[in-house]
């Protein structure tokens, strides 16, 4: 009878050995370099519990065995792991990866929009992002939204970057406004907003940006009509803001609030999303006195304070578009 009691005692601190060398061996493996020679990127959908993100890791090359990824889990307190798109380094350990996941270490992604898109272009290159989910409820409204880089994870939604564009704007010029220069004729941020949406479509040329605000502005003071061609492309493509051909005499008399040839003052509203430097150009525009200017067919334009130098600015440009010569006398120059 005595003896049970030993032989129980016994078996116990041989169990208890065991589970001991068991356990360490386990922190061992966890803590350990994994077999991976590259990184590797692993998607975690939302909702994946401990065991099937072992299984994904195991199929990736990440994790040796999926068991070892849930009792690294357990072993580090079974701390909450966030779903997302990581990449993963060459050697990582489950311990490591454990890290990265409780932390939220996710792959960081950047979207550039480049400056003068409209909302149309703008919502289109963000349903190419395939890792972006969602749509919009409600399309902003062009100007609105900032141009620049973007930064983005796995997940995100499209609506939440698009508010992110709209608050970068906001900021931009509620910065900018206080600092314009006297005597515009803006009367309010939106103005501003809308006059720097025609600069920056007029032209992609930064130093002709400031020049060009001053024609628009001297123009606006003298009550003259704006007369940019690209407010009539975004009439004519419905805010589009792309059009696959010449525009005509037709197009400039077309009656849209937003067609400077035909209505006083500025377009009803912004006709693409502006950068900082033509809403810089705008709110500080060039010390010039021209109220004209007209494509030198090299890319940049020409200015003119008189109607007539403008005529023989136009007319210089449509020698160059129709002479061979001349042309290629102003390619070669470029």
């Amino acid at each position: 009878m005595t003896r049970w009691p030993v032989r129980l005692l016994l078996a116990v601190v041989i169990l208890a050995g065991v589970a001991g060398v068991a356990w360490r061996w386990t922190e061992t493996r966890v803590s350990q370099p994994g077999s991976a020679t590259e990184p590797i990127t692993v998607l975690v959908p939302k909702g994946t519990s401990s065991t099937e993100i072992g299984r994904l890791l195991a199929e990736a090359g990440v994790a040796e065995r999926p068991w070892l990824f849930v009792v690294g889990t357990r072993l580090a307190g079974r701390p909450p792991l966030r779903a997302g798109e990581y990449a993963f380094p060459a050697h990582a350990s489950i311990a490591q990866i454990i890290d990265m996941m409780r932390r939220g270490q996710t792959v960081v992604h950047k979207l550039t929009v480049a400056e003068g898109l409209t909302v149309f272009q703008i919502m289109g290159q963000l349903r190419q992002v395939a890792i972006l989910v969602g749509g919009a409820a409600q399309l902003p409204e062009d100007g609105s939204l900032l141009p620049q880089t973007y930064f983005y994870s796995y997940g995100d939604t499209r609506e939440a970057l698009l508010s992110r564009m709209t608050r970068s704007m906001n900021e931009a010029i509620d910065e900018m406004w206080p600092q314009r220069a006297p005597g515009l004729s803006l009367a309010n941020k939106i103005d501003a907003i809308t006059l720097a949406s025609l600069v920056e479509r007029e032209t992609a040329l930064a130093e002709e940006r400031p020049h060009i605000a001053a024609v628009f502005l001297n123009r606006l003071k003298l009550h003259m009509r704006l007369q940019s061609d690209p407010t009539v492309i975004y009439a004519l493509s419905n805010g589009e803001g792309v059009l696959d051909r010449p525009l005509t005499h037709d197009d400039l008399a077309l009656k849209s609030p937003y067609n400077t040839y035909v209505v006083d003052g500025l377009p009803a509203g912004p006709i693409c999303n502006p950068g900082r430097a033509s809403l810089e150009a705008v709110l500080h525009p060039a010390d010039s006195d021209d109220l004209y200017f007209v494509a030198d067919g090299s890319g940049g334009h020409v200015f003119a304070r008189s109607l007539t130098d403008h005529n023989r600015n136009v007319t210089r440009l449509r020698k160059i578009e129709t002479d061979p010569v001349s042309r290629k006398t102003k390619n070669e120059g470029r």
